[in-house]
């Protein structure tokens, strides 16, 4: 849950920060901006983390409804409808924004991270069953074999 909160603007503001960096750089200088580069690169590998891990699903279901919120802001904008001030972010991180949101990419973002939150994989418990039966568990025969977790990569039983 805390990851749902701290990890998407993180993420955001990375992402922001180094699209913003690189086309600042690029077109001032006409030179590769390493530092751009690395936030890029390390927005997209927590990105991933939270896309495919065994974070709670509510992690990538907030980031992904805020990246969403975020995509379709463009959008209401070109109908006419004025929802963010000019010279909201500082420098590289606006030039960013503008960018990141206006091609639809943070729209994209937004979309695939609800989409990974979706699959009823990331929703079930990763506890392990309690090693003590149950009243409603059989109890186990004795005339089968007993598999304990040192048999459950052979292919058959053996004594």
């Amino acid at each position: 849950m805390v990851a749902g909160l701290l990890l998407p603007p993180l993420v955001a503001a990375g992402l922001w920060f180094g699209v913003g960096e690189i086309a600042l750089r690029s077109s001032a200088a006409f030179q590769i901006s390493w530092l751009g580069l690395a936030s890029v690169a390390a927005s997209a590998i927590v990105l991933a983390l939270l896309a495919g891990s065994r974070l709670s699903p509510i992690a990538s279901l907030l980031g992904g409804l805020a990246f969403t919120a975020l995509g379709v802001v463009p959008w209401i904008e070109m109908q006419g409808t004025r929802l963010l001030p000019d010279h909201l972010l500082p420098g590289a991180m606006e030039t960013g924004f503008r960018t990141v949101s206006y091609s639809g990419v943070l729209a994209f973002l937004g979309v695939a991270l609800l989409v990974a939150s979706l699959f009823p994989s990331r929703w079930r418990s990763s506890a392990e069953p309690s090693a003590y039966p149950s009243a409603y568990d059989p109890a186990p025969s004795p005339y089968l074999p007993q598999h304990g977790p040192e048999d459950t990569t052979r292919p058959m039983f053996r004594d």
